[in-house]
């Protein structure tokens, strides 16, 4: 997909996914746009900011269309919320193991073994790099 920038994108993008341009869903787009790996506390902040009223429900449900059309891609992160990200070209992540921090990174996924999965049918692999981010990695150097 295409990057997501500028307000004219993003209501294009709407568009194109079938979705109808409403304030909320705008903003919460152009929230995701301009920062990334955001979880859905964050958002609804942000997106509280410029639209007045706003609810954490309202958000999650948004991401949940935005999932499904592809708009939107979420990532897990173990012990703390999950973080969501406009959809892009595939790429894999770093994370914070102190902070939380998403990154995303520019590496190839590994195929998927064949043998030892016996009847699976894998459609995707995923990568993450754990570790310190530089700013818990200058903090725990100083302590």
């Amino acid at each position: 997909m295409d990057e997501l920038t500028g307000r004219e994108a993003v209501i294009q993008r709407l568009r194109d996914v079938g979705l109808r341009v409403t304030g909320p869903r705008l903003e919460v787009l152009t929230v995701l746009a301009s920062a990334g790996h955001l979880d859905v506390e964050a958002i609804t902040a942000t997106a509280r900011e410029r639209l007045g009223t706003l609810t954490s429900q309202a958000v999650y449900e948004m991401l949940r269309h935005f999932q499904e059309t592809g708009l939107v891609s979420k990532f897990d992160r173990p012990g703390l919320p999950a973080v969501f990200e406009i959809s892009g070209p595939p790429h894999q992540h770093a994370l914070c193991v102190r902070c939380g921090r998403v990154e995303n990174v520019a590496a190839d996924a590994p195929e998927p073994p064949r043998r030892g999965l016996s009847g699976w049918s894998m459609s995707e692999a995923e990568i993450v790099f754990k570790g310190l981010c530089p700013d818990c990695a200058r903090e725990a150097a100083s302590d």
